[in-house]
C-alpha cells in the first residue's frame, strides 16, 4: 500500500516525475504534454509543400511549444530540413541598422548550434562564411541566405532552410516593411532551391494589424495556421498521462468542469492541474473529486498568475472594452463578431472573446468572464450593508444542518432592489442597463464568500445569460440572470434553465430577470418544468430618480 505523500514529497523529492508545465515553453521529458498530432501533422506537411506559415494567437496558448516539437518532428523524420529558429522580442526598442546586425549574428550563432546537435562539423568555407557575415538591411539578408543556400548542398542532396520566427511582434517598426517584402520576394520567385524553403512566423499580432504603413500587405502569401484551445478529448489525454505516471486519478466529472471552466486555454488548463497536483495537499491515494475542484477553482479565481494579469492588462488598454464587454455579457443578443471593427478584432487578438456559433462574440472562457466582471465591479457600490434587513445576517439564510435556503436569500435580493430604490442608480462606475446582475452578482458573491462557499460563471458565457454556479456544503445552486427583452424571452428563459438543470444533475433553479421597462411588471412564481423546480423573479429596474418636487410632497 502507498504510503499518503504531501504535495512537497511528491514533486520536490528525489523522482524524475514529470510535471504541468506554466512557465514558458513546455517539452516531454520534464512536462505532461498534449500531443496535437494532428495540428502537428497538417503542419509538417504545409513545410513540405514550402509554404510560408503564419500563427498568431494570445500569449500562453502553447505557440512557441507547437512549433519548437513540429521542426525537432519534421527534423527527426529527415535531416535534409535544416532549422533555424529565431526570437525576436528582444529587438523591441532597436532601430534598423541595430536589427539587422544582431540578427545576422543570431542567425549565424543558430546554425552553428543546429551542425553542433547533429554531430556535425562545419565546413571551413561555410564557417568562415558565418564568422564574417554581415547585414545592413533586407537586400543583404536576401543574399545572406542565397549564400547559406549554396553552402548546405552536400554531394547531391540540398539542404532545406525552415525558418521559424518567434516573438515577431518584436521585430523594429523600421525594418517591419522590407523584411516583409524580402520574404515575399523570395516565395514569389519560387527558384529552385529557394531559402527559406519554408517560413514560420509567430506572433500575437496579425501582420495585418503591423504598423508598415497604409499600403496594401507586403506580404499577402501567407498560409494562416490555427491551433486551437485543448479539446475535452486533449485535456483527458493530459491529465492522464498524470494518473498513468503516479496513479492519482481525476474523477471524470472534474475534468469535464475544468475543460468547461478554461475553455480548453491551454495555460488554465495546466495551472489548474499544478494547484490540483502541486498545492493542496490531497494524498495521492485519494483520487481528485469535486470537492477538490471546488476549491481550486477559487484559488484559481482569486490568483494573479501571469495569464490573468495579461487579461486584466488587456482589457484596460481601452476604456470602450468595458463597455463592449459588458454588451457581450448581459445582452441576449450580443454583439456582432466583426472583425473589422478595431475594438472586436482586438479583443479578439488579445485572446478575451470569440466569433461564437451564431456568429456574435463570447467571452472566451466562463474564469475570464469572472475576472472581467471583478474587474470593472466597483471596490464599493455604497448598498453593501443594505444587502440585509437590519439586525440579520447571512447566516439566517442557512438551514439547521448548513445549507443554503437560496428561496429565501434571493426573495431578500428581491426585496433589498426595492428597498433600495434610485439608489441603485449612484452605483459607481456601472452602465445602468447592467446594474441589476451587477447588483446580484456583487450580492451573492458577498454571501457566498461569507459562508465559505465557491460561486463560479458556467457556462453559456454571453447571450444575456449569466449562469451562477454555487457550490457550499455538498450542494451544488444555479441561479440564471437575464434582462426582460418579452414574454416569449422570459418563458424561453425557463425552458433553458430546465435543460440547463437536466444536465448538471440538479433538482432546484433560480431564474432572476430584470426589467427595464418603464411599466415593469415584477413577478415571483415557483413551477415544475420537465421534472425541475423553478423559481422565478422579475424585478423592476428603476429608471430615473424622483424628481426633488415628488421626495418634498411624498
Amino acid at each position: 500500500m502507498l504510503a499518503e505523500l504531501t504535495p512537497k514529497d511528491k514533486w520536490w523529492g528525489e523522482t524524475d516525475m514529470r510535471r504541468f508545465g506554466t512557465r514558458g515553453p513546455v517539452n516531454p521529458e520534464q512536462h505532461y504534454i498534449v500531443a496535437r498530432t494532428e495540428e502537428l501533422t497538417d503542419f509538417i506537411n504545409r513545410v513540405r509543400e514550402g509554404r510560408y506559415i503564419v500563427i498568431f494567437a494570445p500569449r500562453q496558448t502553447g505557440k512557441t511549444t507547437f512549433f519548437q516539437r513540429a521542426v525537432a518532428a519534421l527534423t527527426a523524420e529527415d535531416l535534409t530540413y535544416f532549422p533555424i529558429q529565431l526570437n525576436l522580442e528582444i529587438f523591441v526598442d532597436c532601430d534598423r541598422t541595430e536589427f539587422y546586425e544582431s540578427l545576422a549574428k543570431q542567425i549565424c550563432k543558430e546554425i552553428k548550434r543546429v551542425f553542433q546537435m547533429r554531430g556535425e562539423e562545419l565546413d571551413e568555407a561555410l564557417k568562415h562564411f558565418l564568422d564574417n557575415a554581415k547585414m545592413t538591411n533586407h537586400l543583404s539578408m536576401m543574399e545572406f541566405f542565397e549564400q547559406v543556400q549554396q553552402f548546405l548542398k552536400f554531394e547531391e542532396n540540398w539542404q532545406k532552410v525552415v525558418l521559424i520566427i518567434d516573438e515577431f511582434d518584436g521585430i523594429p517598426t523600421t525594418a517591419l516593411k522590407g523584411f516583409l517584402h524580402a520574404f515575399r520576394h523570395t516565395y514569389v520567385t519560387q527558384a529552385a532551391f529557394q531559402c527559406p524553403h519554408s517560413l514560420g512566423i509567430v506572433g500575437v499580432k496579425n501582420i495585418t494589424q503591423l504598423d508598415y504603413d497604409r499600403s496594401v500587405s507586403p506580404f499577402n502569401i501567407q498560409d494562416d495556421f490555427a491551433l486551437p484551445n485543448f479539446t475535452l478529448a486533449q485535456v483527458q489525454e493530459l491529465y492522464g498521462q498524470y494518473t498513468d505516471e503516479v496513479g492519482q486519478a481525476f474523477n471524470p466529472e472534474v475534468i469535464v468542469c475544468i475543460h468547461k471552466q478554461t475553455g480548453g486555454q491551454p495555460f488554465l488548463v495546466n495551472r489548474f492541474a499544478q494547484i490540483l497536483t502541486e498545492e493542496m495537499d490531497i494524498p495521492m491515494t485519494d483520487s481528485i473529486t469535486m470537492q477538490h475542484f471546488s476549491h481550486a477553482l477559487q484559488l484559481l479565481l482569486e490568483e494573479r498568475n501571469t495569464n490573468i494579469e495579461h487579461l486584466l492588462t488587456n482589457i484596460r488598454k481601452d476604456p470602450r472594452f468595458q463597455t463592449i464587454l459588458m454588451r457581450i455579457v448581459s445582452y441576449e443578443n450580443s454583439v456582432p463578431f466583426n472583425p473589422d471593427n478595431n475594438i472586436i478584432n482586438e479583443l479578439a487578438t488579445y485572446g478575451v472573446i470569440t466569433k461564437g456559433a451564431d456568429s456574435k462574440c463570447e467571452v472566451i472562457n466562463p474564469i475570464y468572464l469572472y475576472r472581467i466582471i471583478h474587474a470593472f465591479k466597483p471596490l464599493f457600490n455604497g448598498l453593501e450593508n443594505d444587502y440585509f434587513p437590519e439586525d440579520s445576517d447571512g447566516f439566517q439564510y442557512l438551514t439547521s444542518d448548513g445549507h443554503i435556503q437560496m428561496e429565501r436569500l434571493l426573495d431578500n435580493f428581491r426585496d433589498f432592489i426595492a428597498r433600495a430604490g434610485y439608489r441603485i442608480l449612484q452605483v459607481p462606475e456601472t452602465p445602468q442597463e447592467f446594474i441589476g446582475q451587477h447588483l446580484l452578482y456583487a450580492y451573492i458573491d458577498q454571501f457566498v464568500s461569507s459562508v465559505n462557499g465557491v460561486m463560479y460563471l458556467e457556462v453559456p458565457t454571453g447571450r444575456g445569460r449569466m449562469d451562477l454556479l454555487i457550490l457550499h456544503n455538498g450542494k451544488k445552486h444555479i441561479v440564471e440572470t437575464k434582462i426582460w427583452r418579452s414574454e416569449r424571452g422570459y418563458a424561453s428563459g425557463k425552458q433553458q434553465l430546465a435543460a440547463y438543470l437536466s444536465t448538471e444533475g440538479v433538482t432546484e433553479g433560480f431564474y432572476v430577470v430584470f426589467d427595464h421597462r418603464d411599466a415593469p411588471e415584477p413577478r415571483t412564481e415557483t413551477e415544475t418544468i420537465d421534472r425541475g423546480t423553478i423559481r422565478s423573479y422579475v424585478v423592476p429596474v428603476v429608471q430615473d430618480r424622483p424628481s426633488r418636487a415628488v421626495e418634498i410632497e411624498v
